[in-house]
């Protein structure tokens, strides 16, 4: 069972999942035998609003990290998303042609983005910030758009 981080501010409850790294973006990136899921932070989807619409790089696509490996619309923004990894798009996530709003209901789960072969992890993954980083920068993230309101 995944674990959590959460941080709270006014009504809203932002998550963490302990289990992988994050892309300072708010994508993540969880590794398993070489392949690794990719997804949106749950404080990087509710911050954008309900997805409408997701475009994902298609299977064989090659990418270095930092490229834009997905674009995501929303009826507030349009988010051009970064690798959060090297390598090549091995699987996307075929839910998203008709159900882009399952990123917005499963962020870490269901709502998954992409899987991608890494070129180099050991590298790439030093790169990434742990869980506690991300949650330090979320929670920085957070409390500075409460103080624009």
């Amino acid at each position: 069972m995944v674990e959590y981080l959460e941080f709270t501010l006014d009504k809203f409850t932002f998550k963490v999942a302990t289990d992988r790294l994050y892309h300072p973006d708010g994508v993540w990136a969880k590794e398993v035998d070489g392949r690794v899921t990719i997804g949106l932070s749950d404080f990087l989807q509710q911050r954008s609003g309900d997805i409408a619409f997701a475009e994902v790089a298609d299977v064989g696509t090659v990418l270095a990290m930092g490229d834009e490996v997905a674009n995501i619309e929303t009826i507030k923004v349009d988010i051009s998303l970064p690798a959060p990894v090297s390598g090549t798009v091995v699987e996307v996530n075929p839910r998203l042609e008709l159900e882009a709003e399952v990123i917005n209901q499963d962020p870490y789960g269901a709502g998954w983005l992409a899987v991608i072969e890494a070129a180099n992890w050991a590298a790439d993954c030093a790169d990434l910030l742990s869980p506690d980083a991300y949650f330090g920068q979320m929670q920085a993230e957070a409390e500075e758009e409460v103080k624009k309101l």
